[in-house]
């Protein structure tokens, strides 16, 4: 825990989604609400089948959906969102001629009936 998912228009050619990746599971790390770094898990999908509104006119966005176990406050939960926000932001800087959105979700998983098995290699 926790379980990161970045989904995001596959019309963002420079973003290098394996740092983002990284970058955000540091931000995770940093907050110091997730003691182990081998629990922080991300990953990664691209669209290509998308419509950001109505309109014809290029678009983009990139979604974080960040799943944490139940008991934690919102402003905890709203502190996480906005370092993951800066994150995504700095990492998709805006372009030109593309309007882009960035936004961040924090769900909680219920924390009785998440059940987790770690086999070391």
């Amino acid at each position: 825990m926790p379980h990161l998912n970045l989904e995001y228009s596959d019309n963002l050619p420079e973003l290098k989604v394996d740092v983002l990746l990284l970058r955000l599971n540091n931000a995770l790390l940093a907050s110091g609400q997730f003691a182990d770094e081998l629990d922080i898990k991300s990953r990664a999908q691209a669209f290509a089948n998308y419509q950001v509104g109505t309109s014809l006119a290029a678009r983009a966005f990139a979604h974080v959906r960040l799943a944490i176990l139940s008991g934690r406050t919102e402003a905890v939960k709203k502190q996480l969102s906005a370092h993951l926000l800066e994150v995504l932001r700095e990492a998709i800087p805006a372009q030109p001629g593309l309007d882009i959105q960035l936004c961040v979700e924090v769900l909680d998983i219920e924390r009785e009936p998440y059940a987790k098995l770690h086999l070391p290699g």
